[in-house]
């Protein structure tokens, strides 16, 4: 197991890269943290602004640490307290910094210290079937209107299950570790982007939990699936993929301190 340490301070404006480097983090210009009477997770982030409303404060460690909900360690509050939060993103910041950002606003107002470890879980990898890729590298040069958009994923119970778009096979298969059945890792060793049509029945008995629900609450138990291509039918049919059974390699992020009750704005 590999684990590597990380303390957030109150005041994390300057990330000590190694022994003669030190990096300036970006911070938000304006941020409020407070309490919400209500749960109801309504998300807005666009590229001035953070705004979540509602939401566990375990989802925002989600967003902060790009991991999903069972990779976080920590008290059960986490999934029952629910906090407004939003913040003023400075000009010329980049959207991909907002995790650093967040990081350094729940250590201000949480007082957050935390570490990752690296640990085995059972899960998938994403590998070509025999008869190799069904799909083709992205070519914006041969499209009307120029590349198709990153790719996004609809969940429906009854339904369908899509993901269209370009994207990378790791994009892909992080896409692909929502549906509930365990984790995916990309091992197809393709490493371009590609034009990624896919359609399948989705099995409600794997469905994602959502940050909301109870910590006791199961991805799904194993019952038969609606009448239709399965997603792991759909992946060897439609793009020549499949998912092997593999433990694969997950970060978790321990919670080592963290207040319940933020500092004031």
């Amino acid at each position: 197991m590999k684990t590597s340490l990380f303390f957030l301070t109150a005041v994390p404006a300057i990330c000590i890269a190694n022994a003669q480097n030190a990096t300036i983090q970006p911070k938000f210009e304006v941020a409020s943290v407070k309490r919400s009477d209500q749960c109801f997770g309504r998300n807005s982030i666009d590229p001035g602004s953070v705004a979540l409303r509602g939401v566990p404060l375990k989802a925002v460690l989600m967003e902060a640490f790009k991991v999903k909900m069972e990779q976080i360690e920590g008290p059960s509050w986490l999934e029952t307290d629910c906090f407004d939060v939003s913040g003023k993103i400075p000009d010329g910041v980049a959207k991909v910094q907002l995790p650093t950002m967040l990081q350094g606003l729940l250590a201000e107002r949480f007082k957050l210290a935390a570490h990752q470890e690296d640990r085995p879980r059972s899960g998938y990898a994403l590998v070509v079937d025999k008869g190799g890729p069904k799909f083709k590298e992205d070519d914006p040069k041969t499209k009307f209107m120029g590349s198709r958009p990153p790719g996004s994923m609809m969940f429906g119970f009854g339904g369908h299950g899509a993901l269209k778009g370009v994207m990378t096979m790791a994009t892909l298969a992080s896409n692909l570790s929502r549906q509930g059945y365990g984790p995916v890792q990309d091992a197809t060793d393709l490493v371009g982007k590609y034009d990624i049509d896919l359609t399948w029945t989705p099995d409600p008995a794997f469905a994602p939990r959502s940050p909301t629900a109870s910590a006791d609450t199961p991805p799904g138990t194993d019952t038969p699936a609606p009448e239709g291509s399965s997603l792991f039918t759909a992946l060897r049919d439609q793009l020549g993929l499949k998912l092997e059974r593999r433990n694969v390699q997950l970060q978790f992020v321990v919670i080592d301190h963290i207040e319940r009750i933020p500092t004031e704005n």
